[in-house]
């Protein structure tokens, strides 16, 4: 063994302390460390020919790249839909590299069985029923990729060919119907050899970003053949909701896959409050869901369900000798584009066995309420404008004179230190969105937010106040 490892391995429970305390001094800090701090590069340096252990490789880490990093695990990084990270999603992590395990075969079977019974957890969390089967991968974008995946098969299956075997371009032209996509199903369109060009955007309601199912409905009619939907339960921007329920009813007439995007959405099941906007999602074909989002788990993490796990098999089988045939239930390696990959589950079965359900009911309804908080402070300032209702957890504004997306920008960076908001254009308007998702966020932090706002808005140049 290099001397360097074997120095490391004796003294490895002092080294993890160390990581330990490091860990800890970041995780303190996160309140006064700028949550987006300014950019910087460090000046590059050769890979060392002979290094020098573990102790100075954390100090290098700490010396060149930490003072760069965002507080993205705090409670005011309120851009694009970002969770944080449990006390128990973070042991679960550090335990996930202790033990180590490919989760992917049966012939090592203690990885593949935790994801299970965690997968039967989420499935419960959400309200599905068992008609619906999961399997853990990296995001929402590869959950979305999967769910796709699985749709192409059933469009194979009507027209009597297989995509799998016999490629895309034995279904011939394909259409995917959706009122507001999120970018990442375009993508996925993209990698499953359909095309960007498949997806065919439907009108939506007015002011609004759900799908209009009067317009889904002609635009059903219109078509040759069978077809895929993407509804969404939560967008982006605002958080609008498809009407899953009318959706289902229209499947009933013309035979569709329902494919439903839930990346955080689905999470409105846990909220009495809120329950009602993911009616109906129990019935879709596939169903995406994001768990680094708003489950508070670390990158990445994500959870697929489908009811046609044997079009999944169909299309990630992987034949190999070491591996056993599909049978009734397929192991993992046959049920997504990985071969190997780290054991996901085991920070989702923790924090969810730590915190519950009524532990996660708490953190969606207190995101909520501070979202709902800082949507009446935005409605009642005279130089911002409300583009939505707060649905649930987005709150997406922009300026009321003058909202160039330079403006923006710069309203962004001036309150940089205090939060981080994402820039977005909102029938076709330049926006900011701020989305409440982190565990750790309080109705203190979101007043902080909206001081930061005020003040930032009262220094902004190049407009006047609303008349």
């Amino acid at each position: 063994m290099h001397p360097l490892l074997a120095a490391d391995l004796e003294r490895l429970p002092d080294l993890l302390e160390d990581a330990r305390r490091h860990a800890v001094a970041f995780l303190e800090g996160l309140d006064e460390r700028p949550v987006v701090p300014l950019a910087r590069t460090p000046a590059a340096v050769p890979l060392p020919a002979r290094g020098d252990g573990l102790s100075a490789a954390l100090r290098g880490f700490a010396e060149r790249w930490e003072p760069g990093l965002s507080a993205g695990a705090g409670p005011r990084y309120l851009g694009f839909v970002t969770g944080g990270v449990t006390p128990a999603a973070l042991a679960g992590d550090w335990l996930t590299s202790t033990v180590d395990q490919n989760p992917m075969s049966s012939l090592d079977p203690a990885g593949q069985l935790v994801e299970r019974e965690t997968v039967g957890w989420l499935r419960e969390l959400f309200g599905l029923s068992d008609g619906h089967e999961g399997n853990f991968v990296s995001g929402a974008t590869m959950s979305n990729t999967v769910g796709l995946a699985i749709a192409r098969e059933w469009l194979g299956e009507r027209l009597g060919v297989s995509p799998a075997e016999d490629g895309a371009a034995a279904l011939g032209p394909v259409r995917v119907l959706s009122g507001s996509p999120h970018s990442s199903v375009a993508k996925a369109l993209s990698m499953l050899g359909l095309g960007r060009s498949a997806l065919v955007p439907v009108a939506t309601l007015p002011g609004r970003e759900a799908v209009d199912p009067a317009a889904l409905e002609r635009a059903l009619r219109e078509g040759a053949g069978p077809c895929v939907v993407v509804a969404n339960a939560g967008t982006v921007n605002t958080v609008d909701f498809d009407d899953v329920r009318a959706l289902v009813a229209l499947r009933e007439k013309y035979g569709f896959w329902l494919h439903v995007d839930a990346a955080f959405g689905a999470f409105a099941a846990l909220s009495p409050a809120h329950a009602h906007l993911v009616d109906g999602v129990d019935a879709a074909d596939s169903l995406c869901v994001d768990l680094h989002k708003w489950l508070n788990v670390p990158y990445d993490s994500a959870v697929q369900f489908t009811r046609r796990r044997d079009l999944q098999a169909r299309v990630f089988q992987n034949a190999a000798a070491y591996l056993g045939p599909l049978g009734d239930t397929p192991e993992a390696v046959h049920l997504t584009p990985e071969n190997s990959r780290r054991l996901r589950a085991l920070t989702a079965w923790l924090t969810l066995r730590a915190y519950g359900r009524d532990g996660y009911r708490e953190i969606v309804e207190r995101c909520a309420a501070c979202a709902h908080t800082m949507g009446e402070a935005v409605a009642a300032h005279p130089r911002l404008r409300l583009l939505a209702p707060v649905r649930l957890n987005v709150v997406c504004f922009t300026l009321a004179e003058n909202p160039t997306a330079e403006r923006l920008a710069a309203l962004a960076r001036e309150m940089s230190d205090t939060a981080f908001l994402t820039p977005t254009v909102y029938a076709g308007r330049p926006a900011l969105r701020a989305a409440f998702s982190n565990w750790r966020t309080t109705t203190d932090d979101t007043e902080r937010v909206i001081k930061a706002l005020t003040a930032a808005v009262d220094v902004l140049p190049g407009g006047a106040p609303a008349s």
